[in-house]
């Protein structure tokens, strides 16, 4: 087995899905890698779930199945190559399939290398990931040497299984999101998540079909992609909604232009954490309509910083969103509040917390002790 030599830098290795799986994870992933590259007392290295093959093994991964298989083989070989290198793997997990595919071989390559394991879980589906994967899941979540989640509400999950997690609030860059002032708000809705039915982006069609009928000129972007995309699109054409419009999967310097290019945030989903859609609606400036699943109760205050309605609930999505165009005074109200609560989310209010956490694992004091 290969050991390493001791340097007089925390060596972290970042395992987490680039961005060729564009979602949460990736994005935290790259936003924490940029900046932890740039602390002169780490050594940062990034290893991707899902790697790219070289060459014409690259057409492989076209296939389905097959894609699997070989993007799982170059993983588990990177893995071995690596791992050793880095006194710290910093593992990114959701759940289900994924957990058993990406954090477990990390988690027990680590440990076969003597290494420190943080496991840092992000999924809203965690409940009932740990209800029905019982008897794998605790175990090999219990492998890790800390267990990291981004919001209170994924505390509380954990501990109803008897597992410890500590909090630690997902980064937003607030200077790469545009604020703009919004006087008076025009009928331009957004709705910025994945196609799960979990996210509950049908919630947000029946909505905007009864916003719709009281407001002809109303427009929704929806941005987005995933397995319901097909399904959502046969929902808008059965609701008959005019002016919405699907932009498919968008990257950083697009998804920036249609926060500037609408003016509230319509969020629907049934199962949720911390989304990072919303902290990036009160970095821009739109009010939020949302509803309470998951996290969101953690990170939102009520007729505050965002309008939330139960789930499952379009029509009173729908009623919150049309009392905030009717209501210019709250919705300043909660535009200015809510850019307010982006700095518990800023890398300098996050950064001691993780550079404390990577040297205790890896036993470096740290400077000046």
């Amino acid at each position: 087995m290969p050991v390493s030599t001791k340097t007089t830098k925390t060596r972290v290795l970042i395992v987490a899905p680039s961005f060729d799986i564009l979602g949460g994870q990736s994005v935290q992933a790259a936003r924490l890698l940029e900046r932890l590259s740039q602390e002169s007392g780490l050594e940062v290295g990034f290893l991707a779930v899902n790697p790219r093959l070289p060459g014409v093994l690259r057409k492989l991964q076209a296939i389905k199945y097959v894609r699997t298989v070989v993007t799982s083989i170059a993983y588990l070989a990177s893995l071995f190559t690596r791992v050793w290198k880095y006194d710290v793997i910093h593992i990114f997990s959701a759940s289900y399939f994924s957990f058993l595919l990406a954090p477990t071989p990390a988690i027990l390559i680590g440990k076969l290398y003597g290494r420190k394991i943080l496991l840092n879980y992000h999924s809203g589906e965690a409940e009932d990931h740990l209800q029905r994967w019982r008897r794998s899941a605790i175990p090999t979540i219990r492998l890790a040497d800390v267990l990291i989640v981004p919001s209170p509400y994924l505390v509380r999950v954990f501990a109803k299984f008897g597992l410890a997690a500590k909090p630690i609030f997902n980064l937003i860059e607030t200077d790469r999101f545009r604020f703009r002032e919004r006087p008076a708000l025009r009928p331009v809705f957004l709705s910025n998540r994945n196609f799960e039915k979990h996210y509950g982006v049908d919630r947000v069609l029946r909505a905007f079909a009864t916003i719709q009928k009281r407001i002809p000129e109303a427009r929704l972007i929806i941005a987005g992609d995933g397995p319901e995309r097909t399904s959502l699109e046969q929902l808008a054409r059965d609701l008959n909604l005019q002016k919405t419009e699907f932009t498919g999967r968008v990257g950083h310097e697009r998804i920036v232009e249609l926060y500037d290019a609408t003016d509230i945030f319509l969020n629907g989903s049934e199962l949720d954490n911390q989304p990072l859609s919303l902290l990036e609606a009160f970095a821009c400036g739109l009010p939020v309509v949302t509803t309470d699943a998951g996290g969101i109760p953690d990170m939102v205050v009520p007729e505050k910083t965002a309008l939330v309605v139960p789930r499952g609930e379009h029509e009173q999505l729908a009623a919150s969103a049309l009392r905030l165009l009717d209501d210019s005074t709250l919705a300043q109200s909660m535009i200015d509040q809510a850019r307010e609560e982006c700095r518990k989310y800023r890398w300098e209010a996050v950064r001691g917390q993780w550079l404390n956490l990577y040297r205790e694992l890896a036993g470096d004091p740290g400077p000046g002790k």
